[in-house]
């Protein structure tokens, strides 16, 4: 998935007023918190991403991982909270500026 900066910058508006919905806590990243990343991106698509890790090379590290094994995009990351995007897999909910979609 390729989204340009005007679709990025869309998605952080439209995220701004969200809470964190997902915590990567002390246990690190577990198949649990795998299931739920992708249980809760294709229920809200457009998510953030609460992650306690060490130092700021630890955080990076946990969400590329997590965007990674999600195929979600990072949207972007304030301290340790992050905004993850993926489109459901069926009916996509938001549509995104110059997708040609809309």
């Amino acid at each position: 998935m390729s989204l340009n900066e005007h679709q990025r910058k869309y998605l952080r508006t439209r995220a701004h007023k969200l809470k964190p919905v997902v915590a990567l806590g002390d246990k690190g990243i577990t198949p649990a918190l795998r299931d739920e990343l992708d249980a809760t991106l294709e229920h809200h698509e457009l998510i953030k991403l609460k992650v306690r890790a060490g130092d700021r090379e630890a955080r990076d590290a946990a969400i590329r991982e997590l965007c990674d094994s999600a195929g979600a995009e990072l949207i972007s990351r304030v301290g340790n909270v992050a905004t993850l995007y993926r489109p459901r897999r069926r009916k996509p909910g938001i549509v995104l500026p110059g997708s040609g979609t809309g």
